[in-house]
């Protein structure tokens, strides 16, 4: 189980006993805080998704430090003018272990499967002749929506000559007369 949740301003992909590193929090080492704006959840397989955040979930964590990030230098200058400035700066963070996913009281807005982009990558192999058959059997078509393949192979169907050149918007006025 995992979940999306905003901390301090920013959105982290979290999971349980997972120790991430946030901007400073204002609670005491050792505390255990509890983040309400839990934007999605996916669990085996089924993503619940927020509206921007889903009611009744929330993420439990422990603070397990206050301590500072990395030191970053910032340095500027002007070329031919003599003007050099150096700084540093140490970013304050916290380190903070991720207790518990709570999905409770939640509202499926989208259940997806894992394996659907799986699906999806399979099926543009023959997606353009399924979808040439499918335009022969209804009259009302929208060619706005198929792909440069898929109108391609639509106007071989056709017998239409010196397909291969044009582009989509050549081929729809082609496919329409």
């Amino acid at each position: 189980m995992y979940a999306i949740v905003e901390i301090a301003g920013q959105q982290f992909k979290v999971a349980k006993d997972q120790k991430v590193y946030v901007h400073r929090l204002q609670e005491e080492e050792g505390a255990s805080i509890s983040f309400d704006k839990v934007l999605l959840v996916g669990d085996n397989g089924t993503i619940t998704v927020g509206a921007p955040a889903i009611d009744g979930a929330e993420v439990t964590a422990k603070i397990l430090g206050h301590l500072q990030g990395d030191k970053v230098i910032v340095f500027k200058k002007k070329r031919r003018k003599g003007f050099r400035k150096k700084n540093g700066h140490r970013q304050a963070l916290t380190e903070i272990q991720v207790e518990g996913i709570f999905a409770s009281g939640a509202t499926k807005k989208a259940a997806v499967k894992k394996e659907a982009p799986k699906a999806k990558v399979e099926a543009p192999k023959e997606a353009p002749k399924a979808k040439v058959k499918a335009v022969k059997e209804t009259a009302a078509v929208d060619f706005e929506s198929m792909t440069v393949v898929e109108l391609k192979a639509l106007a071989k169907e056709k017998g239409i000559e010196g397909y291969t050149s044009l582009k989509k918007a050549e081929l729809i006025e082609a496919l329409t007369k």
